[in-house]
């Protein structure tokens, strides 16, 4: 028989050892929203799931539940078999811990397939999410990094983060860069995503001595960050970068590639238009039409993200900040180690 297990005992066990989390709801409500690097194992597919629930609600609770033994009896052994070549612990979730995750944990056991089942679902999951954000606090010291757009930001964090930095990638957790044209080329996460995928990045730090992000906005695209970090952004060591001109339009044609999406960049472009002066505008407008991307890119920087983002002292709440001044984004990186390096060592006494 199966084994019931509630959230918190999930996480107890995930610390003293790996357990692969299955999600058996559908592909669709899997894409919604999931616990961070479940695999999904649907016990009913998005056709199979609104059939049944057509039936459920036109005929009844009988009628649905025979429809739906018909169906998972048709694919019994292809779901054993996906079950049979995950090695190790493993635990199932459906929406609420109920018929799905029921059903698929009673046949696994009766194939000699053990599997714990996670009480309360992905709602229970949710509400530990939830809950962790609105409490959680920060003690580790901030450095966060500012700086004009195209000035690297997010390759430095990313290029850290990849040597094992303590990062927290808003910008990557929530799948937009944070602009008006910050979504295209990219699968933005919706806030039930985010929420969890942070959670769990910040559970990797929450050891390290110092965390390090961007100075986001309170929204990126759709998604809004906690208060908590937003305070964190205020109170942080503030590390600005500067890169010369033809390095930033550089850095954003690497990170953007309009050349792919030229249309959609032409459409976000019809959102901020208004707000350029009229000459410029459509200047602009004629750049991004004929392909010319560089001159189209130095000039939204000169004449609408630079006046707009314009970091000063002021911004700054304690102390003056860092200023990392640059030809190249690979010297960002060098640099903002030895700031690193440096004001660890100051912390320590070593």
């Amino acid at each position: 028989m199966f084994q019931d297990i509630s959230v918190n005992e999930l996480l107890e066990l995930q610390n003293k050892k790996k357990m692969t989390l299955i999600d058996v709801r559908s592909p669709s409500e899997y894409r919604d929203s999931t616990i961070p690097g479940s695999l999904n194992i649907p016990v009913f597919n998005d056709e199979e799931r609104a059939e049944i629930g057509t039936i459920y609600k036109q005929v009844g609770v009988d009628a649905a539940k025979e429809r739906g033994l018909a169906i998972m009896s048709a694919k019994l052994p292809a779901f054993v078999k996906q079950f049979k070549e995950i090695d190790g612990d493993k635990a199932v979730y459906c929406w609420r811990g109920g018929m799905r995750s029921r059903t698929a944990a009673t046949v696994l056991s009766l194939m000699d397939i053990h599997v714990s089942r996670i009480t309360g679902g992905i709602k229970a999951y949710r509400k530990y999410v939830l809950d962790t954000l609105e409490h959680k606090t920060l003690e580790a010291e901030a450095f966060v990094l500012h700086g004009l757009t195209g000035t690297g930001k997010t390759a430095v964090l990313r290029q850290l983060q990849q040597e094992g930095y303590p990062v927290v990638d808003l910008e990557g957790l929530a799948g937009h860069r944070g602009s008006i044209f910050g979504h295209i080329g990219l699968q933005a996460s919706n806030q039930k995503t985010f929420d969890s995928e942070l959670v769990e990045r910040l559970k990797q730090v929450e050891s390290a001595p110092y965390v390090l992000f961007e100075a986001e906005s309170k929204r990126i695209g759709k998604i809004v960050v906690p208060d908590f970090l937003m305070e964190k952004k205020e109170s942080g060591v503030a590390i600005v970068l500067e890169l010369p001109m033809e390095e930033r339009v550089r850095q954003i044609m690497e990170d953007y590639n309009p050349a792919a999406y030229k249309e959609q960049y032409l459409a976000a472009f019809q959102l901020i238009k208004n707000r350029i002066h009229t000459p410029v505008a459509a200047e602009i407008g004629r750049s991004l039409e004929e392909g010319r991307f560089p001159q189209g890119i130095r000039m939204l920087l000169e004449h609408y993200y630079d006046p707009k983002y314009n970091h000063t002292s002021s911004q700054y709440e304690d102390a003056s900040p860092i200023v990392v001044s640059v030809d190249k984004v690979e010297e960002a990186v060098k640099a903002v180690k030895e700031i690193l390096r440096n004001q660890m060592q100051q912390k320590t006494g070593t």
